[in-house]
This record gives structure tokens, C-alpha cells and sequence, in this order.
């Protein structure tokens, strides 16, 4: 808002208005509401302000005067509105300053929304390093970090403070990490607040919530904080559980994804100010404002969710890293599996690797048996075709007899792919050549593009009528179990549903993978991992690695003692890795042959997706580092337009992954440069894409 100039006086005035009382309570209001002049606050009177836009070419701070009356609530960190190119928009107060370089009028700001430091100086200089590490901006990262504000939440009054010393006289014993040599020195070096960071493979079991309680109550000993993120709401209840039993009631705060906008935001101030200094959450929790932290884990970095659906796209083992880096902190990133990722972090020497001797690993792992091993296939021929070969049903019986008994499906849904039953030609629609596929039981084959129904199909290719089941889904495997075992219970758990536990008697559970309920005293008396092929067959660089992740966090809910069996073919190296429960060991094997052909994470990626022209215009503006190669860009997706040619297309551009840096400045400096010439941004630009092929 501009300043509102004085009115004219020039002392002429009207003496009959004055005889008139009405007249006159209407000129003395008239008098009385002229806006007195705004003067800036006498003590750094210059707020610079991120302010809320998504172009490019506006990531920097803008200064605007900030006025006397609103010196006590113009604090660093704190929501406002301003005026910006005629627009009334968002702002977040970065930091007050005593000049301005700006050599024009500056604009006051328009009002003080909250007087609450939402944005610590922490979390502003950890934002302002993951939007240059991503291409993005500020802003937006910005965004990812504060929730939603809730008015009556800040005026509640806040609890009373305990005592700071009974507040932090925390016990921490090893407990669980003992079964691990270097557990008991990792707790140790957290417990006198030096920043040790391993990666760690959790033993089978659900354990690994407790050494995680364990290991934030060892940083609390210290008088530092803890953030750990975990990819679901089952995965945060297991480690609020964890964490009440061995810290207490009221240490900590949880944030699952599925928590309503007013508690979290009350949570999230208890952490703001200090009350609370461990925080337990989904990725919505990466950024929590955590005082003095001293401990950053991630539980299972390879699932899919920790990466932000929302621009800039970053990782959460990415910024943790970071955050741990800058802070000081140590780090612990978990899991039943190991990624090639967290294999480059031992490998590059930032960690260390944290496993169980393998003694202490047999007595607590299930037995894997793939159902295709040269014994088995001799044994039954018809195993090597079999989607339920004899050896998974006899586990499934052998299981059912001592409780439940877990069958992981790769796909929900009921026959999702179907083909010709003469030629095994995949059966398409006849509009638009999509693939059919039938939803439900006694359902028509329908597309699953355009959603016709094909009632009267035939082959193209041969002209068949019959058609025959390629992938089988959750729901129709669920109907196939009941027929061959009718006296048992078949419960399904997947997107539909997901089940949080199971009771620990005879039953089957088909779930797809991470929707796997958990069964409480024991676990699984058996798991069959059916259609293997799936997950090893996608186009995907990380299939193999993301095949052993499901199936080991799978096999890592059986109790000891119990089969697991597998339906994959046993001279795979993923499936041998799988019959040793030896991630490690795959981790480095697949990550030696990536740096061999120049893949992630041994090299950095940025991909750049949309519109034929657009890509090819940002690709001639984008001045790379000498290092950088291009590739492509290549048609992605199926979808084509009017004339034929394809809608989306996609170039990637490799670097060293000591020039993402240089990658992710030029990125951005062609995007801005797009942006400020008002071109519209039509373009993904994402740096370090979890899918490259």
C-alpha cells in the first residue's frame, strides 16, 4: 500500500454548516477518519519478504517499509500481505534490515497477518539450499515446510512448562540395538551429542520401532532434538508407540499424513516453540522446525512416497541429509532393505553401515524358498508356469495350521490384463486400442482408457472370441484362495482398504505390497510372494532393487522360524539376495553395475517433461556445465494428439554427480529467463527424477 497523501487545506469552509448540529457530527466523523501518515518503525524499518508466486524469475526477497504501529508484530519469520504488481498477496517476513538497496519508493506492507515466527532461521536457510539443489524456488519450498495456519490454535494459551531437568532425564539403554556390533557405540556417541550417522538394515521384526524410540532418546539425553520421518500413518503409530514407552507421555509429537489441519498445527507450534523436541511423521513432517536437532532418521528410503509430489520434487533422504549436514546432526536411514542410494552414502564414507552379525540374523529370520529352484521344478514340473505352485500351497497349509498366513500380490484390482486365448496377443479395445481388462467379478471386459465396454470382442490378430487372464489382481486372488482353502478366512488389505493388524489365529491375508497388516505376539506364520515376474519385468531401472525392498518387507513380518516362499525364478541374483537376506550385498553388487553404465545414483539426473516445442525451447535456452549429456528428448506416455504425434515428450541430462549443483543453477536460470519474458511454463523440470527409464 502507498502512503495516502494529506488532504488540501486551504481554510475556506461553509458557516452554515455549521448551524446545522447534523452537518457538523458528519464533518468532525469526515475529520476523524483521515488516515494519519504512516512512518517507518524507528529500528530497521525495512522488511524483506518472500512473497507468494510461483514464477521463477521472482525467487529473491522484496523489501517494503514497515511502519510503526507494526514494529512489535513484523518479526522475522512471520506471515504478512503485501502489495505486489497490483495484487494483494501472501508473504513471509525473512528478515528486517535497517536499508534498502531498492532506489525507489518503497511500499509499506499491507498488514501483519500473525505475529507467530513461523519460518525459524533454521528452516529458512535449509529451504533456501534444497530450492537450489532442486531447481526450484524458495517459495515453494517454503510451502512444503509451514502447514496450514489455524487462528484459535495460536490463541490458545500454551501449556505450563515442566521442569527443564525432569524434562530431559531420559534413561537410554541399548534395548534393541544390541543385536547389532556397532548399536551400543551408535547410541552412545548420539547419548554425548556427536554427529554419527549410519545406515542401518533392521533385523526381521517389528523391533526397529524401538532402536528408532531408543535412538531419539539417546539425542534427548544430549539435550537435542529428533525428526523421523516414516512413509505412512501405520509406520508413525508404530513409532508414537514406541517412542511413549521410552520416553513418556507428552516428549513427542506425531504428524501422520491423515491428521486434521487444527491438531497438526498445534503440534506443529509445540515444536515451534521448544515444548516438544521429538517430531515422528510422514514426509509432511521433513521439515519440522525442531529445536537444536540432533538426530534426522528415515525408516524404508526407498519407497516411493518420500519423494514430494509438489514442485521442486525433493527427496526426503536428500534434504535429511542435508539438514543433517548443516545442523551438525547425526543420521540414521533404516530399513529391512538397503537402496543404492544409501550404499553410495557408505560407500562415499558419510556413513557407516549398521547390520546384525549373521548368526543373530538366522535366528530371526523366516526360511525363503524360491518356488523356481532346479529341486522344485524336478519335483513339480508344472511349478515353472504355476501361479500357485505346490510348494506355496503347501506352505500356505503348513502356515495355516499355526496362524496367518500372508500372500502378497503385486497388483490390486481382479484380472487386469487379459489376452487372446489362441495367439497370446494382448487383448486391446476396438476404439482405441487400449488394454481391456475386467474390474470385478462377473463384470465385461472393459477399457482401461476410454472405459467402453467390449462386449462382443475378437482377436484382430486371429479373430478368437476367448480371452484369458495375463495379470491377476488382489481381489480375483482373494476368490481363487477361497475356493482352495474354504475353512479359512480370506481377508484382503490394499488401496481400497488397508488393514491395520490381523488377529494371530489361521486365516489368509492378501495384501498388495505396504499395505501388509502387521500381526501382533508373533507375525505371519507364513508369506507366499506371488507373481515375482511383475515387479522384475517393469521398465524400470530400479525394479530389481525395488522388488527386494517389497519382498523383504514382506518376509520381515513372519516370525522366526516361518517359510517364506517366493514365486520367482531362483537364479536371479535379486531372488538369491533374497534367500540370504542379503541386501547389503545386493546394494553394492547393483551399484557397481550402474557406475559401470552411467546410472543413478552413481551419476546425477535432471528430467524435463511436456510439450514437444516447450521441451526443445527450455533445451536451447539451458546453457549446461561442460560435463553435462543430453539424452533425447524421447516420446513418454501413450497419449497423441490430433495429427498422431505424441503429446509429452521427455530429455534428460546426466551429470557427474559433483556438477548437480552447476545442472540445478542452469535449470533454473532457464527457466526464470522463460518466465520473465512471460512465456508460459509448460514444462516439469525435476532434478534427480525417481524414474528415468
Amino acid at each position: 500500500m502507498t502512503e495516502q497523501p494529506d488532504q488540501p487545506d486551504d481554510g475556506l469552509f461553509d458557516v452554515s454548516e455549521l448551524l446545522d448540529p447534523r452537518a457538523l457530527a458528519k464533518a468532525r466523523a469526515k475529520e476523524a477518519s483521515r488516515p494519519e501518515p504512516r512512518r517507518p518503525a524507528a529500528s530497521l524499518p525495512v522488511a524483506r519478504v518472500i512473497v507468494d508466486t510461483p514464477l521463477p524469475h521472482l525467487d529473491r526477497y522484496f523489501d517494503y517499509q514497515v511502519s510503526g504501529d507494526q514494529d512489535a508484530e513484523a518479526v522475522p519469520g512471520c506471515r504478512v500481505k503485501v502489495w505486489f504488481h497490483g495484487r494483494l498477496l501472501s508473504g513471509l517476513l525473512a528478515e528486517r534490515v535497517e536499508r534498502s538497496d531498492f532506489a525507489g519508493q518503497l511500499l509499506y506492507l499491507d498488514s501483519v497477518v500473525s505475529s507467530e515466527p513461523v519460518l525459524s532461521p533454521e528452516i529458512l536457510e535449509l529451504a533456501r539450499a534444497v530450492a537450489d539443489r532442486y531447481a526450484g524456488t524458495l517459495n515453494e519450498v517454503a510451502k512444503l515446510a509451514l502447514p496450514p495456519r489455524r487462528v484459535r490454535v495460536e490463541r490458545e494459551t500454551p501449556p505450563d512448562e515442566e521442569d527443564q531437568a525432569e524434562r530431559e532425564a531420559v534413561a537410554t539403554d541399548p534395548g534393541p540395538w544390541r543385536d547389532y556390533p556397532e548399536g551400543p557405540g551408535f547410541v552412545a556417541a548420539l547419548r554425548e551429542g556427536r554427529p554419527a550417522r549410519a545406515v542401518w538394515n533392521a533385523l526381521p521384526g517389528p523391533e526397529w520401532a524401538d532402536a528408532v524410540a531408543v535412538a531419539a532418546g539417546a539425542a534427548l539425553e544430549a539435550g537435542r532434538g529428533t525428526v523421523v520421518v516414516v512413509p505412512n500413518s501405520r509406520d508413525v503409530q508404530a513409532v508414537d508407540a514406541a517412542l511413549t514407552r521410552h520416553l513418556g507421555e507428552g516428549r513427542h509429537a506425531a504428524l501422520p499424513a491423515d491428521l486434521g489441519p487444527t491438531p497438526r498445527y498445534r503440534r506443529w507450534l509445540s515444536v515451534l516453540h521448544g515444548r516438544t523436541r521429538v517430531v515422528v511423521g510422514s514426509r509432511l513432517a521433513l521439515l519440522a522446525p525442531v529445536h537444536d536437532l540432533g538426530l534426522v532418521v528415515l525408516w524404508d528410503d526407498g519407497d516411493d512416497v518420500h519423494v514430494d509430489p509438489h514442485a521442486p520434487y525433493p527427496h526426503a533422504r536428500t534434504v535429511l541429509a542435508m539438514r543433517a549436514h548443516m545442523s551438525g546432526a547425526g543420521a540414521l536411514f533404516g530399513g529391512h532393505t538397503r537402496t543404492t542410494d544409501t550404499q553410495l552414502l557408505v560407500e562415499s564414507g558419510w556413513a557407516l553401515p549398521l547390520v546384525a552379525d549373521r548368526a543373530t540374523l538366522r535366528s530371526r529370520a523366516p526360511l525363503v524358498k524360491p518356488a523356481g529352484d532346479d529341486r522344485e521344478l524336478a519335483r513339480d514340473e508344472a511349478a515353472r508356469s504355476a501361479r500357485l505352485p505346490s510348494l506355496a500351497l503347501k506352505a500356505a497349509r503348513d502356515g495355516a495350521r499355526e496362524g496367518p498366513v500372508l500372500f502378497q500380490v503385486p497388483r490390486r484390482g481382479y484380472l487386469n490384463a487379459l489376452a487372446c486365448a489362441g495367439c497370446r496377443e494382448p487383448a486391446r479395445c476396438g476404439e482405441c486400442h487400449g488394454p481391456l481388462a475386467i474390474r470385478e467379478a462377473h463384470a465385461v471386459p472393459s477399457c482401461g482408457w476410454c472405459g467402453r465396454v467390449a462386449g462382443q470382442w475378437a482377436c484382430a490378430e486371429c479373430g478368437v472370441t476367448r480371452m484369458r487372464a495375463v495379470v491377476v489382481g488382489a481381489r480375483r486372488t482373494a476368490e481363487e484362495l477361497g475356493r482352495a482353502f474354504p475353512s479359512l478366512t480370506v481377508r484382503t488389505s490394499g488401496r481400497d482398504e488397508v488393514l491395520a493388524e490381523v488377529p494371530n489365529k489361521p486365516s489368509l491375508v492378501v495384501s498388495t505390497p505396504g499395505a501388509e497388516p502387521v500381526v501382533p505376539d508373533g507375525g505371519y506364520a507364513a508369506a507366499v510372494l506371488l507373481d515375482g515376474w511383475a515387479l522384475l519385468n517393469r521398465a524400470d531401472l530400479r525394479a530389481s532393487e525395488e522388488a527386494l525392498r517389497r519382498w523383504l518387507n514382506a518376509a520381515a513380518l513372519v516370525r522366526p522360524g516361518g517359510t517364506v516362499v517366493v514365486s520367482a525364478d531362483a537364479s536371479l541374483p535379486v531372488v538369491q539376495s533374497l534367500v540370504r537376506w542379503d541386501p547389503g550385498g545386493f546394494a553394492e553388487r547393483e551399484l557397481a553395475e550402474r557406475r559401470g553404465l552411467g546410472f543413478p545414483p552413481a551419476v546425477s539426473m535432471a528430467s524435463i517433461t511436456g510439450a514437444p516445442e516447450h521441451v526443445r525451447e527450455l533445451l536451447d535456452q539451458i546453457r549446461l556445465p561442460e560435463s553435462a549429456e543430453l539424452l533425447g528428448p524421447v516420446p513418454v506416455g501413450s497419449e497423441t494428439g490430433e495429427n498422431g504425434d505424441h503429446v509429452t515428450e521427455r530429455a534428460l541430462l546426466r551429470v557427474p554427480r559433483s556438477a548437480v549443483g552447476d545442472l540445478s543453477r542452469a535449470l533454473k536460470a532457464a527457466a526464470s529467463a522463460r518466465s520473465a519474458r512471460r512465456d508460459e511454463h509448460l514444462v516439469q523440470v525435476r532434478v534427480d527424477p525417481l524414474h528415468v527409464l
